[in-house]
C-alpha cells in the first residue's frame, strides 16, 4: 500500500481530476479485501452511502496503543478514499490519531472540493469513527 507521503506527492504531479480519480481507484484496488467474516453490523461506518467497513487493531496494550486499520467498501473510489484513509492513520499513537484530522488532508490534496456530498459526508463519517476509536483507546 501506498504511503501518505507517496500520495501526497502522486497527487500533485497529476494535474487532471479524472486521472486523480483514476489514481483513488487504483489505490483502491491496492487495498487487501477484508474477509467476509470481518464485514460485520459492528464493523460497518453509519453516515456511508455505500457500504464500508472499518476494523481497528491496537498492537499492545499501553495506555497509547498504536493502532492498525483494515477497511473496505463495496464502491470503486469509496475503496481508494478508504485506502487514504487508512495510510493517514494506520500505524499510529492513538493519541496522534485523535488530533490528526484526515479531512485537512483531503482538503490539502484538493479531494474534498470535487466529492459528491455524499462521499464527502461519507469520508466524514469513516474520520470520525477513527478518530473517536482513538480518543476511547487512549483513554482506556
Amino acid at each position: 500500500m501506498a504511503t501518505l507521503e507517496q500520495i501526497i506527492d502522486d497527487f500533485a504531479f497529476l494535474d487532471e481530476w479524472e486521472d486523480r480519480y483514476r489514481y483513488v481507484i487504483e489505490l483502491g484496488k491496492a487495498l487487501p479485501e477484508l474477509p467476509q467474516e470481518k464485514r460485520t453490523a459492528q464493523n460497518k461506518v453509519q453516515g456511508c452511502a455505500s457500504q464500508v467497513w472499518l476494523v481497528s487493531h491496537p498492537e499492545d496494550g499501553s495506555a497509547d496503543p498504536v493502532l492498525t486499520f483494515e477497511g473496505d467498501s463495496d464502491a470503486h473510489i469509496v475503496r481508494g478514499l478508504v485506502a487514504i484513509v487508512l495510510a493517514v492513520y494506520s500505524g499510529k499513537h492513538a493519541s496522534e490519531i485523535a488530533r490528526t484530522d484526515a479531512i485537512e488532508i483531503f482538503d490539502r490534496i484538493g479531494l474534498v472540493e470535487h466529492l459528491s456530498s455524499q462521499r464527502a459526508n461519507g469520508l466524514r463519517s469513516m474520520v470520525k469513527r477513527i478518530r473517536d476509536e482513538a480518543r476511547l483507546k487512549a483513554a482506556a
